[in-house]
């Protein structure tokens, strides 16, 4: 489906400029929340035993088996405009939450594709089947989503521009020149396609964690004084991180993120997040796994 034009119909027929229109969708994201429940066509399973290749072992660490969270059917999801998932084909994923949120490593996170036409079996659980959750399908629909420096999630909205980084105001006072109508073309999206209502069970898609991507913003700039490529002087490493983020922010989308039940914690959060072009060429081994654990 044309989200973009469908958006741009009617913010015209709000009587919205043309192009800030055009401006806006260039930031406007949709990720696909994933809820089970009664009701919606089923898009995907979570918990239980994973349909992997035949032949195929079940993922693991190199040690240890790697819990199954989610699968998803690539052909019954909604198609989001500039999002490249695969057309058709499921998508599985497998994270050991606790293990990559301590170490940092990969190997504890893997994104299994399978093709269409693979021959498939339900896989086989080992003795311990601590590691395979309860079973159930969840449906799709779809929820706008906006950069971080839109600032639309803020919870205090009346900020002072003095507590704000140099970074901050100018990206303030460039929003306020490129978009005079955020607020009226953030409610339009909104409006089309509405926040959470019910428990989700996982999104797929949108924009990446900011603190992720601030992450790996850091790791860039760190790599690139190391190798001589640049000298960063201190007192304005804070700023480079912020601008850094800011671009990175364009060349991560989120494959997929879910809450994880966890009783020492009570914010738990596992995900996958991907450069655009590297799914977009279908390299989906590329995909990184990030864990967040809050007490």
């Amino acid at each position: 489906m044309d989200h973009e034009g469908q958006f741009r119909r009617a913010a015209l027929a709000l009587g919205l400029p043309d192009d800030e229109v055009g401006r806006f969708v260039q930031h406007l994201r949709l990720s696909i929340r994933l809820s089970g429940g009664v009701g919606g066509v089923p898009v995907g399973q979570f918990g239980g035993l994973p349909r992997l290749p035949v032949g195929m072992d079940w993922p693991s660490d190199g040690v240890s088996p790697l819990p199954f969270i989610f699968s998803v059917d690539c052909a019954a999801l909604p198609r989001v405009d500039g999002f490249g998932l695969p057309a058709d084909g499921s998508l599985l994923f497998f994270l050991n939450h606790e293990q990559a949120a301590a170490t940092g490593e990969r190997r504890y996170g893997r994104v299994v594709y399978v093709p269409a036409g693979t021959d498939t079996e339900v896989a086989t659980a080992s003795t311990d089947e601590a590691f395979v959750g309860e079973q159930y399908d969840v449906s799709a629909t779809l929820r706008a989503e906006f950069p971080g420096w839109f600032g639309v999630d803020e919870d205090d909205e009346d900020e002072d521009e003095d507590d704000l980084s140099p970074v901050q105001q100018q990206v303030a006072r460039d929003l306020e020149r490129d978009l005079p109508h955020l607020d009226e073309l953030c409610a339009l999206a909104n409006d089309l396609w509405p926040p959470n209502s019910e428990y989700v069970s996982a999104w797929i898609g949108g924009y990446a964690d900011e603190n992720v991507v601030q992450s790996f913003a850091e790791q860039t700039l760190a790599w690139r004084e190391k190798t001589g490529e640049i000298v960063i002087p201190v007192a304005k490493w804070y700023s480079q991180v912020e601008l850094e983020t800011h671009r990175l922010t364009s060349e991560w989308v989120s494959l997929a993120r879910f809450p994880v039940d966890n009783e020492l914690y009570y914010r738990s959060v596992g995900s996958f997040v991907i450069r655009h072009d590297d799914l977009a060429a279908g390299r989906l081994d590329e995909a990184l796994s990030v864990a967040e654990l809050v007490p």
